[in-house]
Order: C-alpha cells, then structure tokens, then sequence
C-alpha cells in the first residue's frame, strides 16, 4: 500500500511534466502494487488520471493555454469512441486487456523516445483526421483505462501544429473529459458484475498524484525535458515487458 501511494505521486509528475504517462503508470500501480484485478485498475486508473488532469487545470496555467478548436475536434469523437472501448471490454478477460494496454505502452516509449517536432504557425490541422485521432484515442481510453495522452500530444503537436504548452494543455483537458467517459461507464460495467472499487486506495493515489502534477508541471521548465522524455521511454519498455509477462500464462490459458 505505501509504495502504491508513493507511485502516486510519479503518475501526476508524468502528467504534470508531459501532459502524458499518467494512466500508464496508475494501472501497474493498482495491479501489481494494490493487488487489484484488471477489471477494477482499469476503472480505478480511469479515476485517478480524469482527477489529476481537472486539478492540474485548474491550479495551473494551463487553463489558459487551451486551444479550444481543436480540443473540440478530438473531444467530441473522444467521447463516442470512449464509449465504444468500454463496451468492447466488457466482452474480454482482463488479461487481454492488459495485453493491450502494454502494446500501448511499447507505442508510447516509441513516442516519447523521438525528438519532439517543433510546431508550425498558421498550419491547420485536417478536420477529419482529428476527428479519427480523437474517436481511435477514445477506444484506447474506454477499453485499456488510458488517458491517451501519449497519443493525443503528437497529434496535437504534429497534426494541428501547436507549441508544446499548449498541446499538453489541450492534451490534460481531452484526458480529463475521456477518462471521466471511461470510467462512469466501466463502473457502471463493474457493478453490473458485482465488484467494488477501493475508494480508499483511489483518493489517496490521486491526491499524491495531483500534488505530483503541480509540483511538476511548477518546474518542469527546467527540467531537460529530452532526457526526461527518453528516460521515462525506457521504463515504459521495461513496464511493457512486466505485464507481458504477468499476463502471458492467462492468455495462453485463454488461446
């Protein structure tokens, strides 16, 4: 338990820092560290990212730093997909899930290891492939209890050519609005199932967490933010290969 609490703290760093990363770090918390089911850490991570993110706004500067069109362009489909990876996890075992969401987090590593691309003035971003960004984010969300913003911050940063800032504020802002849709929906899920959520464990973690994020977000500006980028990849390799390995003897049961 106190060393669930203290990774807390790591899951709103990442968000803080990034505007990414959290919800990769809160699921192999609850797991392997709160002893929960994937079922339940799923929903739980889902929590504790969509509380970080709001604290994150709103004691920050990155409520003022929203890009507000293209927040909407991926937040709409956010939503519906959202919605849909919800329901399409409730159809698998848990081990696929996290199945799933370690291959999501071997694309993040990838991600987070690359160079970050500078942003372009006055270039927008075509609607549609926004729109498919945001939908194909949200599914991730509802199904693997990511907040998607390992995703959702190149495509902000890349696709509608922001600055950094900016896009991890967009970024904090569509986690917030997808993770709250994810988890209202697989708690609902849940207790359909008759399961029960640590509300204990969940409150504490994303206190820490929100700390974490305020902390970080208050001096990543000094940070060396490549090192940091390709550092936290690495341990998204090694994380990946955990659950991989924990998951491996369910999913051969499974097959």
């Amino acid at each position: 338990m106190q060393l669930a609490l203290l990774a807390g703290s790591s899951i709103g760093v990442s968000l803080g820092v990034f505007g990414s990363g959290g919800s990769v770090l809160a699921l192999p918390v609850l797991v392997y560290l709160a002893g929960q089911s994937p079922k339940e850490a799923v929903t739980g991570s889902l929590f504790i990212v969509t509380i970080i993110s709001i604290t994150t706004l709103l004691f920050s500067d990155s409520r003022r730093q929203i890009h507000w069109p293209n927040a909407v362009a991926l937040g709409v489909p956010g939503i519906a997909g959202t919605y849909s990876g919800a329901l399409l996890a409730s159809l698998v075992s848990g081990a696929v899930q996290l199945a799933v969401f370690a291959i999501l987090m071997l694309v993040s590593s990838s991600l987070m290891w690359r160079q970050q691309p500078k942003a372009a003035e006055n270039n927008p971003a075509g609607l549609w492939l926004m729109v498919a960004t945001g939908f194909l984010v949200g599914i991730f969300t509802g199904f693997a209890g990511v907040g998607g913003g390992f995703l959702l911050l190149p495509a902000l940063v890349m696709i509608a050519r922001l600055d950094f800032l900016r896009a991890r504020a967009t970024s904090l802002l569509l986690i917030a609005v997808n993770a709250s849709v994810g988890f209202i929906k697989n708690s609902w899920l849940l207790n359909q199932q008759g399961s029960t959520l640590d509300w204990l464990v969940l409150i504490s973690i994303a206190t820490l967490g929100a700390l974490g994020a305020l902390i970080g977000q208050h001096y990543s500006a000094r940070w060396p933010q490549q090192r940091l980028r390709k550092g936290f990849a690495v341990f998204l390799i090694l994380l990946a290969g955990l659950v991989f390995w924990q998951t491996l003897p369910e999913l051969m049961e499974v097959s």
